[in-house]
């Protein structure tokens, strides 16, 4: 059976209906208390390559579960009434992601063009995670 609708298209079409924030906005955002940014990378990305310091980790595979408050697995952070910033490696699953989380009514979502490999190529802060104990 072929694919009727590809990734690109996916993407595009959650970008049409999604706040996507420049580098100069989500830099803005970064240290606003009423802002959340959200890593939806794989762990080993983080491990690798760092990530936006104060950052909650919420990895792509669990992200509904973890927004859900009705799901075993919610994290209470997507209850706080904050503004929630998404990022991956290159705004691809953000826009993705963010595009589901407005679908399920978490608001204001957001996520940042050209995503986490943006935010490090110009020169902004990146911190290397905590190892759990």
């Amino acid at each position: 059976m072929p694919i009727t609708k590809g990734y690109k298209q996916l993407i595009t079409e959650a970008r049409v209906r999604i706040r996507t924030l420049t580098l100069d906005e989500a830099k803005a955002k970064f240290e606003d208390p009423n802002v959340s940014f959200i890593d939806i990378r794989d762990a080993r990305e983080l491990e690798r390559d760092g990530m936006i310091p104060g950052a909650f980790h919420a990895p792509r595979g669990m992200l509904e579960f973890w927004v859900d408050p009705d799901s075993p697995y919610y994290k209470g952070i997507f209850g706080s009434g904050k503004e929630f910033v998404l990022y991956c490696a290159s705004a691809w699953r953000s826009s993705l992601a963010t595009a589901t989380l407005q679908d399920m009514g978490l608001s204001p979502v957001m996520h940042i063009e050209g995503g986490f490999k943006a935010w490090k190529e110009a020169g902004l802060p990146v911190e290397q995670p905590s190892k759990p104990k």
